[in-house]
């Protein structure tokens, strides 16, 4: 194996994935470095790291957006080469050239790759122009002042969409015509808040889809491969919650076609690198969404059934290395999911909740790719997501229910979570069926609504492990103490 041609990788980015991302950089010999802004200064990332560089700005989102102190830190920690995670400038073009034109190897694809797939209805026009399935729509650039009759001709229901930015914002479901051009002023005003860019489309609304993703990778000598499909259709708010694969909604020669069109859309964009095609499925139909450029955030669960290190495989693209796996190498074994761990109150409208975590105790025999530790503080300047616990087990039921028992086992004291939320998705009669689509929350309210009996459990139940005296170690009690006052076991 030649050696790479960096020694040295700075991640711009925080919480979990730079966490994850420092385990593959030490198996590879690599050292990691990392930027941090003081409110992160006790998560695992920046304790793991082999050095950990400040950053300031306005919020501390404005500190992780910041091009010019991310080029001075990794100037300053001498790094070769610069890993974005996900999120944040992830997607950023401008960054991609400013890591590039720094003379340091930027771990993702190529600026134009970015350009051209983070822009939505370019993405669009460029998958249909070569082929590829696309859902009607109605894009506001073409004409501005047509642009409401132009959606209404479209057909309800619609979706409106940001062209730019994701993880749901912006976008507003209309199934009535009345409501359409609030709809689209509301849209309009989140996505400049979220995006800096207020342009929009709609498209039609699908009723009952299946959100069917597949993850591709690529190298600067035109191989490209997918490693098969991630079912992420459990969302809230346009946010997954619940990713598996295989898809329980897949036959195998729909799987063949699905995979096969990402392969398809990569290829005519010569993308190299890590990426995920994401598709709409409806009655057997299949309609491109958009491609992320850039990790995704349930990549475990592939790299569960494949064994393929996917932080490996792009610095390996990055240093300008063929793939070593072709088509037939990758098979997919078993069944794997992700559940994400959220600091929010499902049973209040999936509101984010703050606190200082007093204990936390992980449960064993599961992946765990986390971003928190005890005595951090949780606040509401960034994403909720806290951790992501992930199963692998021989079938889809038994992973169900090995994730059922791993959530039921975990214990985080200090703030409210989805915990309870996830369990009960576990064992819902339609998930454990696959009987399931984008709006299943919507459709089961009282799956997010917690009650006393499932509150008291949870409370016995870490009650019950702060007598563990190996895993629950005794300086947590005053801290307990102070946040509940006097209690017994």
């Amino acid at each position: 194996m030649h050696k790479l041609p960096f020694d040295t990788v700075l991640i711009a980015n925080r919480g979990e994935i730079a966490a994850r991302t420092i385990k593959t950089l030490r198996k590879l010999g690599l050292r990691s470095a990392i930027v941090y802004h003081e409110v992160d200064a006790l998560t695992p990332a920046v304790s793991m790291a082999d050095l950990a560089i400040p950053i300031s700005g306005r919020t501390p989102v404005a500190s992780y957006l910041d091009i010019a102190q991310i080029i001075a830190a990794a100037r300053k920690a001498n790094a070769g080469a610069l890993h974005p995670g996900y999120g944040l400038l992830s997607e950023s073009a401008e960054f991609a050239r400013a890591v590039i034109k720094a003379g340091i190897t930027f771990i993702g694809p190529a600026p134009e790759a970015i350009e051209l797939m983070g822009d939505k209805i370019r993405a669009r026009n460029f998958v249909q122009r070569n082929g590829f399935p696309v859902l009607p729509c109605a894009i506001e650039d073409d004409d501005p002042t047509t642009f409401v009759s132009r959606a209404q001709a479209v057909g309800f229901p619609l979706l409106v969409k940001p062209t730019g930015g994701g993880g749901g914002k912006g976008m507003r479901i209309v199934r009535n015509p009345n409501a359409l051009e609030a709809a689209i002023e509301q849209a309009r005003s989140e996505a400049r808040r979220y995006f800096g860019n207020g342009r929009l489309y709609v498209e039609r609304y699908l009723e009952i889809p299946r959100h069917i993703e597949v993850q591709v990778l690529g190298d600067a000598f035109g191989n490209l491969v997918h490693l098969f499909e991630r079912e992420c259709s459990v969302q809230r708010r346009f946010q997954k919650i619940v990713e598996e694969t295989p898809s329980p909604a897949l036959s195998p020669e729909l799987r063949t076609r699905i995979c096969e069109a990402a392969v398809g859309i990569a290829r005519a964009a010569q993308y190299q690198n890590a990426g995920t095609v994401e598709f709409i499925l409806s009655e057997g139909d299949f309609y491109f969404l958009e491609m992320n450029t850039r990790l995704q955030v349930e990549h475990p669960v592939t790299e569960m059934v494949t064994g393929v290190d996917l932080i490996a495989e792009q610095v390996y693209a990055a240093a300008g290395r063929k793939l070593a796996l072709s088509q037939s190498d990758i098979a997919s074994n078993g069944h794997a999911i992700e559940l994400r761990l959220y600091s929010e109150a499902p049973e209040r409208g999936y509101v984010p909740t703050t606190g200082k975590v007093l204990l936390l105790e992980y449960p064993d025999g599961v992946r765990i790719d986390s971003g928190i530790m005890r005595g951090q503080h949780i606040t509401a300047a960034f994403d909720p997501m806290l951790a992501k616990i992930i199963v692998h087990a021989p079938s889809r039921i038994e992973a169900a229910m090995k994730a059922h028992r791993a959530v039921r086992e975990l214990v985080l004291l200090g703030c409210e979570t989805n915990a309870s939320l996830l369990a009960r998705i576990l064992a819902d009669e339609a998930f454990l069926g696959g009987q399931f689509h984008t709006g299943y929350l919507e459709e089961n309210p009282h799956l997010a609504t917690d009650n006393f009996a499932t509150g008291l459990s949870a409370f016995l139940a870490s009650a019950a492990l702060l007598t563990r005296p190996v895993r629950a170690s005794a300086d947590a009690v005053p801290e307990l103490h102070a946040a509940f006052g006097s209690w017994r076991n």
